[in-house]
Formats: C-alpha cells, structure tokens, sequence
C-alpha cells in the first residue's frame, strides 16, 4: 500500500508538471498571458533596433539575458553535484532524516527513487538554461548582422523579415529560460516528496496553481497589456457610430 501511494505521488507530479506544459501552450495560443505578451515586446524590440545606429544598448541587453541563463544553468551543476554525492551517502542521509521530526522514512529503493526524479528534474533545467543561453548567443549574432538605418539595399520588407526573424529567436530563446525556471518550481514540489506523498501531491497541485496565477491573471501580466494597443482604431469609425446613434 505504501509503494502504490509512493508510485500515484510520481504520477500525480507527471500530470501536473506535462499536463500543465500542454495546457500553458495551447492557452497561450488564444488567451492573453504573459509568453504571446512579450513575444509582442521582443518583436518591437527588434524593430526598433532596427532604427537605431547604435545599437550597444541591445548588445548589452542581450547579453544580460545570456547571463541570466548561465547563472541557473550554473546553480544547476551545483544541485546536481550535491546530489549525486547524496547518493553516494544513502545510508548516512536516511539515517539523518529518521533523527527529524516531520515525515516518515521509506524504504532505501523507494528513498533513492525520489533522489532520481530530482535529479532529473535539474538536468532537464540545466539542458532548457543552455539552450537559452545559446539561442541567446544568435540573437547577439543577429544584432551585429543587423542592417544599418541608413542602409538602402535593405527593402521595407526585408528589414520586417529580420525584425520578426531575431524576434522569433528571442522567443524562443525566453521560451527555453521559462521552461527552466518552472523546473526550479517542479524541484521544490519533490522536496515535499521527502516529507510524505501526500505532501509531495498537495506541492504539486499548488505549483501548477502559482504558475497559472503567474501566467494568466499576474499584476505583471495586466501591466505588460497595458503598455500595448492591441487593436488600433479605425479613422472615421467612431463618427460614423456617433451619428448612428443620434
């Protein structure tokens, strides 16, 4: 009975964890939140570098995001050593545990499945943190290969087709840091797993419920719609509803 609840706990944290994934990209696709948000924002980025000579203020952003990304790609190799020498310690670190007065103690096989499924969690994050950085590095390649303002071989359309090309990498560079930092969540949920499986199911369901409120209904969310215009009037649309309606 205690190996079925260990084995609903891990597939409870699978749900959650793929089954929010999936849910999260569908929405964003025809709801407002924050990835197709600053999707817009990287997109305008793009073309307004365009229109700026200098351009070591973007180099300089890029570069800020690229090391956001090496910071936690970094903390993850870090994690993951201090794992792995916890497994190396399995008998020690039960031992410890049983002395705490919270949780109760599983078997050995049960206790070193636990200790897997957070690693593997922060290998999933260190490889989503590189992956950033990367995509971030071609963004820096795409900023110094961008086109100059005065430039008149480059078409209206052309420079259009780079601002959405670099604006699609930075997306997917921002989507890839993302992916990342939900890890960082996900992990915190198996801590709880070491407490007990209920725990572990309970920190499960509230991190799916942090990262919808974070996504969808934010302060930063409403803040980030705000400062766009979505849709722009139509000149003469609303005299001719002012008339109508008298």
């Amino acid at each position: 009975m205690s190996n079925f609840l260990e084995l609903i706990a891990l597939l409870w944290f699978l749900l959650c964890w793929l089954g929010y994934s999936h849910y999260s990209k569908r929405r964003a696709g025809d709801r407002p939140c924050l990835s197709n948000t600053l999707d817009l924002y990287r997109e305008d980025w793009m073309r307004v570098m365009l229109r700026r000579e200098n351009r070591i203020a973007d180099a300089s952003v890029v570069g800020n995001l690229e090391r956001n990304g090496a910071f936690f790609a970094s903390s993850c190799l870090l994690i993951l050593a201090g794992i792995i020498t916890a497994l190396g310690y399995t008998q020690e670190v039960m031992e410890v545990f049983s002395t705490m007065p919270f949780g109760t103690l599983p078997s050995r096989e049960v206790w070193e499945l636990r200790m897997v499924v957070l690693l593997v969690v922060f290998i999933y994050a260190f490889f989503k943190f590189t992956w950033s950085m990367r995509m971030y590095n071609f963004v820096s390649v795409m900023v110094g290969s961008a086109p100059p303002p005065d430039d008149t071989k480059t078409s209206p359309a052309g420079r259009e087709a780079f601002a959405r090309s670099a604006g699609n990498v930075c997306n997917l560079a921002g989507d890839a840091f993302n992916l990342g930092l939900r890890s960082y969540y996900y992990a915190l949920a198996v801590v709880g797993w070491f407490i007990h499986p209920v725990v572990f199911m309970a920190a499960s369901t509230l991190v799916v419920v942090v990262l919808y409120r974070r996504e969808f209904c934010s302060d930063a969310l409403f803040a980030l719609r705000s400062g766009k215009v979505f849709e722009e009037p139509v000149p003469g649309k609303s005299e001719k509803n002012e008339k109508s309606n008298s």
